[in-house]
Formats: C-alpha cells, sequence, structure tokens
C-alpha cells in the first residue's frame, strides 16, 4: 500500500498586477499567488495537491506554515487515511504549538488549509473519484466523523445534521443528473475589476452577456463619482434583468458604509459584498437592516467556522460566501454549509483567486447533491483567469460550471506553471528580475 513519504510545498506567484486582474478599493496591486503543497507518495503515479490562496508578498510565510503543517503526515498509509479523514484533520489540528499562533486564523489556519486541500485531493485520487463524488458517497455517519464541531454545537449538533443529511438524501441521483445536464450556475467577476478602463468594463460586460451570465459583479468603493459613472454604464450594457451585484472589499465603517451604499441603490444591487470588517459581526448585521432589500454577502476572508456561526446566529447575512482556500479543508467547510442550512442562508463561495473556482465548483456541487437540495438564489463565482495553469481546469458553458469528471479535487498545477511561476527563482521571475536589474543598470 503506498504511503505519503513527502511534503513539498511551492510559493506560486502569478504577475496579476501588470493588467489590474484582481484590483479592487483595498487590493489595487495583487499577484494572485498559491502556497502549493503536494503530497508524494511511495507509488510515482499517486500524490496528492493543495494550495491556499494569497495576492503576493507573504505567501513566503503560508509556503512555510504548510510545510510545518504538513511533516505529521510523512509515513501515513493512503489508504487509512482516505477512509479517516476526521482523524488525519485532527492530527494537524492538535499541534498545540502551531494552533498557539492562530488559533484558526491567519498564517497558519491558511497552511491547515493547504495541506488539507492535498489530502482530500489525494483520498480522491485514490478512490478514483472527483472530490464532490467521494464526499456525496459518504453516509451521514461518515461526513459527521470528518466535520468539526467544536465550538459549533450551540448552532448545530451532530445529531440535527445528521437529520438534516438524511432529509436531503431522497433525490441525490436526480440532482447529480440536473448538474451534469445543465451545469452549477456561476456569476462573473471578470469584467469588474476596479483597475479597468471604461472602454474595457463596457466590452466586458457587452462579452459576459453574450457568453449567457445572468448574474455580474463590479468593484465599487475607492470614490462614489466613479462607482456611479460605472454602475450607469453596467446598466447600459446589461440591462434591468440582468442580476448586478456589488464588492467593496471591506473598505468602509459601518455608517460610511450605509450611506454609500444608499447612494448606490438605485441601480438595485442584488447583493452588497464585504461592506466592512470581515469580522465585524454586529456591523453587518446592522448594514443589513438599513439596506434591505439589498442583500449582505460577506464570508470570503471568514477566518473559521465560528465567525461563520455567529454571523448566523446574529442574522448578518443574507449571502454566505466560504473561501475553499481559507477555511480548513472540506472538514471545516461541511461544518459551515450545514449550519447556512439551518439558518436558511444561501452559500454563494467566493472564488476570485488562482485556483479557487477549480475547488468551489466541487464544493457548490456537494451543497446541492447533498445539503441544501436547491438551486435557488444560489450563484457561485467564477474569474476568469490563470486556468490554464491546471491539468483539470474548471469549465464553464453559458454561466455554469460543468461538472468536473477526472479524480481529485482539480487542484494540481502543471510542472511547467510550476517551474516558470515559483518565486523568486522560477523562469519568469528570474527572468523578470535580470531585466529589472539591467535596466537600473542602464538607467
Amino acid at each position: 500500500m503506498p504511503k505519503i513519504t513527502a511534503v513539498k510545498v511551492y510559493d506560486i506567484r502569478f504577475p496579476t498586477s501588470l493588467t489590474q486582474d484582481g484590483s479592487d478599493a483595498m487590493n489595487k496591486d495583487g499577484d494572485y499567488s498559491a502556497a502549493y503543497v503536494v503530497l508524494e507518495t511511495s507509488d510515482p503515479t499517486l500524490s496528492g495537491y493543495g494550495f491556499t490562496f494569497t495576492i503576493g508578498r507573504g505567501n513566503d510565510l503560508c509556503a512555510e506554515a504548510s510545510r510545518q503543517r504538513g511533516k505529521p503526515l510523512v509515513g501515513l498509509d493512503v489508504a487509512e487515511l482516505s477512509q479517516n479523514l476526521g482523524t488525519v484533520y485532527r492530527l494537524l489540528k492538535s499541534d498545540s504549538q502551531l494552533r498557539w499562533l492562530g488559533p484558526e486564523k491567519g498564517v497558519v489556519h491558511l497552511a491547515m488549509a493547504a495541506v488539507m486541500n492535498a489530502v482530500w485531493d489525494l483520498a480522491a485520487r485514490y478512490e478514483k473519484k472527483p472530490l464532490w463524488k467521494l464526499v456525496c458517497d459518504m453516509t451521514p455517519d461518515q461526513l459527521i466523523d470528518v466535520i468539526d464541531f467544536q465550538y459549533i454545537t450551540d448552532a448545530l449538533t451532530p445529531i440535527e445534521a445528521i437529520s438534516m443529511l438524511e432529509n436531503v438524501a431522497p433525490g441525490r441521483e436526480a440532482r447529480i443528473k440536473v448538474i451534469e445536464e445543465s451545469g452549477y450556475p456561476c456569476y462573473t467577476t471578470s469584467a469588474g475589476w476596479l483597475g479597468y478602463s471604461d472602454e474595457k468594463l463596457r466590452f466586458l460586460l457587452s462579452e459576459a452577456m453574450s457568453q449567457g451570465y445572468r448574474h455580474v459583479k463590479l468593484k465599487v468603493g475607492a470614490n462614489l463619482e466613479e462607482d456611479i459613472r460605472r454602475l450607469t454604464i453596467a446598466r447600459e450594457v446589461i440591462g434591468w434583468d440582468a442580476k448586478l451585484m456589488i464588492d467593496a472589499n471591506q473598505i468602509w465603517d459601518v455608517d460610511q458604509a450605509i450611506e454609500w451604499i444608499s447612494h448606490l441603490a438605485k441601480f438595485e444591487p442584488f447583493w452588497m459584498e464585504e461592506p466592512t470588517s470581515p469580522d465585524d459581526i454586529l456591523g453587518h448585521a446592522r448594514i443589513r437592516k438599513a439596506i434591505t432589500p439589498i442583500g449582505v454577502a460577506s464570508g470570503e476572508h471568514g477566518m473559521n467556522r465560528v465567525l461563520f456561526k455567529q454571523m448566523f446566529q446574529a442574522g448578518a447575512l443574507d449571502f454566505c460566501q466560504l473561501d475553499s482556500a481559507r477555511l480548513a479543508s472540506i472538514n471545516e467547510i461541511l461544518g459551515v454549509y450545514l449550519m447556512a442550512k439551518k439558518f436558511n442562508v444561501p452559500v454563494c463561495p467566493h472564488a476570485g483567486g488562482v485556483g479557487l473556482c477549480e475547488l468551489v465548483q466541487h464544493l457548490s456541487i456537494i451543497d446541492y447533491v447533498l445539503i441544501s437540495g436547491t438551486l435557488e438564489n444560489r450563484v457561485t463565482e467564477y474569474v476568469d483567469h490563470l486556468h490554464e495553469h491546471f491539468v483539470d481546469p474548471c469549465i464553464v458553458e453559458n454561466g455554469a460550471y460543468k461538472i468536473p469528471n477526472q479524480a481529485g479535487y482539480s487542484a494540481q498545477l502543471h510542472d511547467q506553471s510550476v517551474a516558470d511561476y515559483s518565486f523568486p527563482n522560477g523562469n519568469y521571475w528570474s527572468k523578470r528580475f535580470s531585466e529589472q536589474t539591467l535596466g537600473a543598470i542602464k538607467g
């Protein structure tokens, strides 16, 4: 039986700041990056791949934390790992010294996400199933074993969770058939980055409509007059039947958010995303009450299941936007999905970053098939950047994710992409730094 023989971690950075891809009011010059984990095994044909997402500087910290997180995995039997994914999670979580640096937040928790994403990918590859299928084939009892219920039982107990899973179990195969035929609905953010010109905004919005999207998202929050101008363009292009979402990326204080949104309400936003600090539970609740019927969406910076629990309990969210590379992989994500189900909050995962679309397509299918049983008010983010670097890239057609069929979590990067974009010694970065040095000498 194969065993894990090594945990390798790469600092991967793509120069998206050069084209302003990903630009918003808070993050103006990000280079989409990943702390990329490879779990090698004694079987040369079998490895596990995972990552967490950052936007440049500091990605090296996540990479080093991932190396530390992954050390206890060396020597584990892959067959036993695939049958005991809750035990493996608890093994890594039990490292009290790393936990102290969080706990369950910041760099060490991002590293937990990267490593556990690789563990789940490895298990799915070993079982020769796409990740969504691996999870959907689990019994309620198996699912309860992998979920981290610590600190959330005042909102959701294991008994409640089993009941919820059993109640929605009928119709699983029919729901899978729906996704196979129609895909999972998504929205695009690719048109609305804050650094894009009006001409590029108009062109990309028109292109999105022609591609079948009926939900689009624009970044706002840096300048009110510019927001009004850009949203006017958006409504001119997409009309009033399509859903328009807006995202401030945490830039405002609470009162400022309420005031600013009042000026944008005439554009009938479907939701207002990250209007203030992602940790401000009561602030979100107050904003939600003030801006209704506009929905409040947040969660891409939700550091752990406890924050989401309190968001739900406080009535602070209309849409939950959990992140596949910030929460500690499936073990923590499933608990958030189940709490969202209990509190009747649709989950619309965040995917604005390298590789996140590849991961969240699996999560959204799991939600529909296994947990929520509905597509009502559910739409998953899609950003058309960097998919060419993945061995199993997500496919979107007519505004919907196609169901992934390859084994694993769709997280593997091409070897050439790793060679080119590893920082700072990859082919791309070495050449760029050499050119900058030469330019400085000539200058």
